[in-house]
């Protein structure tokens, strides 16, 4: 079993007070925001989860959580991870749940209390909707060998999954990871023992994970942290391809795999794979040698061109190296028969490497794209010669692997993603066939048809594209295909595509890919065990759909009248809101962009090209550092480029109209008398059961009321750095650049979002000037540390696309801007952002979350829109499911 490295998740071990004497100090101290900038620089070296542990004798564990965990959840840039409760104590886990937003990881519960005591915490967890990790630890003691690691894990998971109920997505092992290289022979096992039992548990334990406390495997070493760096990553170089998918490990100090030591390298796998008796004696007596840094320097030179031709074409594509790969070509082309097989030869077998550095984490996507671009040119230069001697000779080039059929579903214009997909299948042989943006269900299944394709792929970003993916699906059954459907995008999850669009096509199989990353090894299985891999799918989904449904019934909402009760009771009478400088609408066209470029904020940016990390300490982490700084450098070239030469135009446009609250609706006056509405804007609130005094939030709370007689006020706005991103595209594709082409398209889309944060700061302190003595730097900026916020139609606080077209109405932004809607609301040009804006020093953002019916039926009565209309544009966030409400109903 081969894991997907680019899925690993790392869990920061730094906020648990028995791991790090600093975050126990600042929090017996009560230096609580000392000990967020803890959390802050975990999530900022690359932890996608943090851990948090109270446990400490001198503590209130319960108090120091709660307060804790309440601080992060003000912490935008914190709280955008997950949260692992840990405690040895139920009442501190019950405590830290009731204070997270999202869904939260409980760590950890065992079975060494007995199977009622394993039980009862299991149902607790379930009850509040967590995640929990499962020590391998039983009646007599923790598992330390292979056999008693996957029989305590067995057991374990029956119990969850047959009496508890538990989805095993949610169940995540910690089959235990011991010290090793300790001198006792008994002990020189243990990292091979978490491994095979990792291998293990994902082969028989279906859908559960596997995480692990990695800083144990080398505390023998403990002060030599070269070494134990090194070790770490052997250690996780062998878990992962295991299985291993989580754990507890610094992200910031490891190191990678190739760039180890020759020499330490091959002392950590004998340690860790336990591959000869002498193994620990050897890493003890040579462990002061490597106390420096332990990494080799590489040699960055030509030698390479002494190589022979077909070495030389393999190190263009694996560097991606362009400048010398026509001559390399020719020369290839000279010393073969035909033309074909230099591409079935040396650039084959040169991109099998790419995939297999690729598969096995070693280059990551931005250089696996830059490969594609050399892999292109050199076919490019060769197609002349091919066509000549089709010509002659009746021949054809070899058939592509298979043909796979990608789109952006209609009313979708997002295509980053789908671009990148693409690029790395064709890497891999597959022929792509790419329909573009907004392509409508009939042409998807004709050219399918026509084509004779073996897979069809569908993409989207926005809400919306959810709904139209059921539809292709459908269509797909009620017209007899069989192919392969794979679902993929940022709104789309392996949840709602077993759920939703899952049941509408039996006579073939969905398949939802979370990243470009997956997408060969998932259309590798396809092809070659069609059969085994979608009945492996099909119990995994109908497992995620049970676990779904169970959910539902399990949910813990309150009625939209009881959630009102609860709206947050923001302090009116001391608030005097600013007038805005200018009522009605402002054009600012022709922006220049380099008044944008300073805005860009690079963190999203890298995670387009799956690099994640924060910017900018994700350039000196040591796995995904040099690609990230390469990667930034190709993108400042082009961006200077791009910014000179005019590219791109930036259009916007901002409005302020008098506003007042009315219930969960935000009423729009014509001008500051009051007395003629302009427009509604209607809100959606929250109805999770909340603990304490936090309240069910929706935006309406952050504009005065009707009738509090204070004269309040909302804006608006819709900007787009866009204009003109497809021809640059459509050139780049030309010249059999994909690596320009999406790195263009990335840049648009990031000068888009900075032009609003430019916009969103001009109006704070000048068109609005609520907070004209503004004076932040571009950390607080990108932190968004300033009054007001943005919200957009489409996202969290307002999932509801629809209110796009009144915002729309209101900026009169197509004539202002050039930024048209599509019939499911997505923006084109598709880098565009639009929003509102709100001033209220309490204003800020939040997720509506799942809501209930009765809250739809009275959102579709205020707007005036059929129920079916409301739960069609609500889907993703409904908490039930319309179609067995109203069977029953029936």
């Amino acid at each position: 079993m081969t894991a997907p490295i680019a899925t690993f998740i790392n869990v920061g071990e730094r906020t648990n007070v028995t791991g790090s004497a600093r975050f126990r100090k600042l929090v017996r101290e009560g230096d609580y925001a000392a000990a967020l900038d803890v959390a802050r620089e975990q999530v900022e070296n690359g932890a996608q989860i943090i851990d948090v542990n109270m446990d400490e004798g001198l503590l209130d564990s319960e108090k120091a959580m709660v307060t804790f965990l309440n601080l992060v959840a003000s912490e935008p840039d914190i709280a955008r991870v997950p949260v692992m409760v840990d405690s040895s104590k139920w009442s501190v886990i019950e405590a830290g749940l009731k204070c997270l937003q999202g869904k939260g990881i409980v760590n950890s519960i065992s079975l060494k209390e007995g199977e009622e005591a394993f039980i009862a915490s299991a149902r607790k967890v379930r009850r509040y909707g967590a995640a929990v990790v499962v020590m391998a630890f039983d009646e007599t003691g923790q598992a330390d060998t292979y056999q008693r690691k996957i029989d305590i894990c067995k057991r374990s998971y029956d119990i969850l999954v047959d009496e508890v109920g538990f989805d095993p997505a949610d169940i995540i092992f910690d089959p235990n990871i011991f010290a090793v290289a300790t001198g006792i022979e008994e002990h020189n096992n243990y990292g091979v023992d978490f491994i095979e039992a990792t291998r293990w548990i994902r082969q028989n334990l279906p859908g559960a994970h596997v995480s692990g406390g990695v800083s144990n495997l080398s505390f023998s070493f403990r002060g030599n942290e070269p070494v134990r760096a090194a070790m770490h990553s052997v250690f996780l170089y062998h878990a992962i391809r295991a299985g291993m998918d989580m754990g507890i490990v610094n992200a910031g100090q490891l190191t990678v795999y190739d760039d180890i030591d020759p020499e330490l390298r091959e002392l950590c796998e004998d340690v860790v794979l336990n591959r000869r008796p002498d193994a620990t004696d050897r890493m003890v007596e040579a462990a002061a040698r490597f106390k420096g840094d332990g990494v080799k320097q590489r040699e960055v030179d030509l030698k390479w061109r002494e190589a022979p031709v077909e070495k030389r074409l393999e190190h263009a594509l694996v560097n991606g190296i362009t400048e010398f790969i026509e001559a390399d070509t020719e020369e290839a082309r000279a010393g073969s028969k035909r033309p074909l097989d230099v591409i079935e030869g040396p650039l084959m077998s040169g991109m099998n490497v790419v995939g297999d550095l690729f598969g096995a984490g070693k280059m990551f996507l931005p250089q696996v794209v830059k490969s594609a671009r050399v892999m292109k040119q050199a076919v490019a230069y060769l197609m002349p010669f091919m066509e000549e001697e089709k010509r002659l000779s009746g021949q054809s080039e070899a058939p592509a692997q298979a043909k796979i059929l990608l789109a952006t579903v209609k009313g979708d214009v997002h295509d980053i993603g789908k671009n990148i997909v693409g690029v790395v299948l064709q890497c891999n042989n597959y022929e792509v066939i790419d329909l573009g943006v907004m392509v409508p269900t009939a042409t998807i299944l004709e050219r399918a048809r026509k084509e004779k394709v073996d897979v069809i792929g569908l993409s989207g970003l926005i809400t919306p594209s959810l709904d139209e993916m059921c539809h292709v699906a459908a269509e797909m059954e009620r017209e007899g295909f069989d192919v392969p459907l794979l679902i993929g995008g940022a709104t789309t999850s392996r949840v709602h595509t077993a759920v939703k669009i899952n049941p509408n096509y039996n006579r073939g199989q969905t398949v939802y890919v979370t990243d470009a990353s997956r997408a060969v090894g998932v259309v590798s299985r396809l092809l070659s065990d069609r059969e085994g891999y979608f009945a492996e799918v099909r119990k995994e989904y109908a497992a995620i759909a049970e676990g779904h449904a169970r959910a539902q019934d399990d949910r813990r909402r309150l009625s939209i009248a009881d959630a009102r009760a609860r709206a947050p009771k923001l302090d009116w009478s001391g608030y005097t809101p600013t007038r805005p400088r200018f009522i009605g609408t402002r054009t600012f066209n022709d922006v220049p962009l380099d008044k944008i470029v300073p805005y860009i904020d690079w963190t999203p940016f890298l995670s387009a090209w799956e690099i994640k990390g924060t910017y900018p300490l994700v350039l000196e982490d040591p796995k995904v550092g040099p690609a990230a700084k390469a990667l930034i450098a190709d993108a400042q070239r082009m961006l200077a480029q791009l910014v000179r030469e005019r590219w791109l135009t930036a259009n916007g446009v901002v409005g302020f109209w008098p506003a007042n609250a009315d219930g969960d609706d935000i009423v729009l006056y014509t001008d500051d008398s009051r007395t003629e509405k302009l427009a509604v804007l209607h809100t959606l609130r929250q109805q999770m059961a909340r603990s304490g005094d936090r309240g069910n939030v929706a935006l309406a709370d952050f504009v005065a009321p009707v009738g509090s007689g204070i004269a309040d006020y909302v804006g608006g706005f819709a900007v787009t750095a866009g204009l003109g991103e497809d021809a640059v595209a459509e050139r780049f594709a030309r010249a059999n650049d994909d690596y320009s082409k999406i790195l263009s398209q990335s840049l648009a889309d990031r000068l888009a979002e900075a032009f609003a944060e430019a916009m969103h700061a001009r109006v704070r302190r000048e068109l609005w000037g609520y907070a004209a003595g503004e004076a932040l730097d571009y950390p607080d900026i990108i932190g968004e540390k300033y009054q007001g916020i943005r919200p957009a139609p489409g996202y969290p606080a307002q999932p509801d696309h629809t209110e796009k077209a009144t915002l729309f109405r209101l900026l009169d932004a197509e004539a202002a801007t050039g930024i048209k809607l599509t019939e499911s609301y997505a923006m084109w040009p598709a880098s565009a952002v639009s929003g509102l804006y709100f001033a209220h020093p309490g204003s800020h953002y939040f997720g509506v979350g799942r809501i209930e019916r009765d809250q739809v039926e009275d959102y579709a009565a205020r707007k005036g829109m059929s129920l079916a209309e409301a739960e069609r544009w609500l889907a993703p966030i409904l908490a039930y499911d319309p179609a067995r409400v109203g069977i029953a109903a029936a």
